[in-house]
């Protein structure tokens, strides 16, 4: 019988070596241009970040505001990082990124770390990042209500293999009343009262955009309010539109629950909040349409079990992801071990939501440590019992953790 040390050096290594497929980023394919955000500014900068500055700056928010990224890059390296010691997890992601690079972090040098980063070409960089990572594949965030990034899809450009599409319609749902009549001028027949073809026309939109971007599924971000069924446009929307579409295209729609936006307006993105949201909707979803299949990831961490306990009771749910502000390394610990512990490998432990390039580096360097490690003690509990996984076995248990189920939720 193996040790639980032998154990442990067995499936740390299956886990640095495992490919990832990250099924949820913020990220773009480097044809997109300034859309895709990478260097030391854009880290510094990351809305977790400005955040956690201000709480250590007494720099008015307007005045923030008015400054240039670099500036504003400036202030949070000198109110985090030299004025305080970098110890939350966006900061030490920071330096992971950093030492990854073979960057010297003891210099504390804000301008020797630009001038690295201006030797990149975005091309080399993004190919560097995953190979750092070891991310065989990103699935972006796909807008096509974005008027930056509308355009780029319209004209057309050479796809890049390793970043896969994903179609938000955040606008549709939650904001049907501008939305509608935005639809309606690029010509789909739609009415702001659910009248005449709107149903139709909706679908007919969520089809030209899924076959335009090649969308692996559909998703949306909804408060922690959510309620199905309800008298809502949302409600209406998702049950006589991105239902039937999703049965009509094989394509599994992706709900990110409990966010409370613009909790501190003056904070801008980074002043988002989260809520307790009832599972009791993803439940009725689940039994109401057993034909669709349903990605759910969930902001409260007080929501993980009710969510693992409805993931064991439907078969077309599929959970994933410590999002937002779980991803903090105690916290995905937990929800690892009580994931497995309650769904088996049925499920996606991680997604990096990164909004800039070079987070995927520490990102997934912090989340394997944590998967590597929950992982060991499960198996040397099994070993406990006589039964010894074997490396094949291992090795097709990491895969599918690391993306492998979910390519096959998505396909089956």
């Amino acid at each position: 019988m193996n040790s639980p040390a032998e154990i442990r050096t067995l499936v740390t290594d299956i886990v640095q070596a495992t490919p990832v497929f990250d099924i949820h980023t913020h990220l773009y394919d480097p044809a997109f241009g300034e859309l895709l955000l990478w260097g030391i500014d854009d880290l510094l900068t990351y809305h977790y970040l400005i955040a956690e500055g201000f709480r250590q700056s007494d720099v008015p928010y307007e005045k923030f505001w008015a400054l240039s990224k670099t500036q504003q890059a400036d202030l949070i390296w000198d109110a985090l990082f030299l004025r305080h010691s970098p110890v939350s997890e966006a900061c030490r992601g920071v330096l992971t990124v950093l030492q990854a690079l073979g960057l010297d972090v003891r210099k504390r040098d804000l301008p020797a770390l630009r001038a690295h980063f201006a030797q990149w070409e975005v091309g080399e960089f993004t190919t560097r990042c995953l190979e750092l990572a070891r991310v065989r594949q990103v699935c972006m965030t796909n807008s096509p209500f974005d008027p930056l990034e509308r355009p780029v899809w319209e004209r057309g450009f050479a796809r890049d293999p390793r970043f896969a599409a994903a179609l938000r319609i955040d606008p549709l749902l939650l904001d049907w009343a501008n939305t509608a009549p935005q639809l309606h001028a690029w010509g789909y027949e739609v009415r702001a009262d659910f009248s005449g073809q709107t149903f139709g026309e909706v679908r007919r939109f969520l089809a030209d955009w899924t076959r335009r971007i090649d969308a692996r599924y559909c998703m949306v971000s909804l408060p922690a309010e959510f309620a199905f069924p309800a008298e809502t446009a949302e409600a209406r929307l998702i049950e006589h539109a991105i239902l039937p579409h999703g049965r009509e295209h094989g394509q599994a729609f992706a709900l990110m629950i409990g966010v409370r936006r613009g909790v501190n307006p003056q904070l801008r993105m980074a002043g988002d909040g989260l809520g307790l949201a009832d599972v009791g909707a993803v439940e009725n979803l689940c039994a109401q349409f057993p034909a669709n299949k349903f990605l759910v990831t969930m902001l409260a961490r007080e929501n993980q079990h009710a969510l693992c306990v409805a993931a064991r009771k439907f078969r077309n749910l599929h959970v994933f992801g410590c999002w937002w502000f779980l991803n903090n390394p105690s916290i995905i610990e937990d929800m690892t071990r009580m994931r497995l512990e309650m769904l088996g490998l049925s499920m996606t432990p991680q997604h990096s939501d990164c909004r800039v390039l070079d987070q995927l580096v520490y990102k997934w360097s912090h989340s394997r440590g944590i998967i590597g490690r929950v992982l060991a003690e499960k198996y040397a509990d099994l070993a406990a019992t006589g039964w010894e996984p074997t490396r094949a076995e291992i090795e097709r248990d990491v895969h599918d953790l690391f993306g492998g189920a979910l390519e096959r939720f998505l396909k089956d």
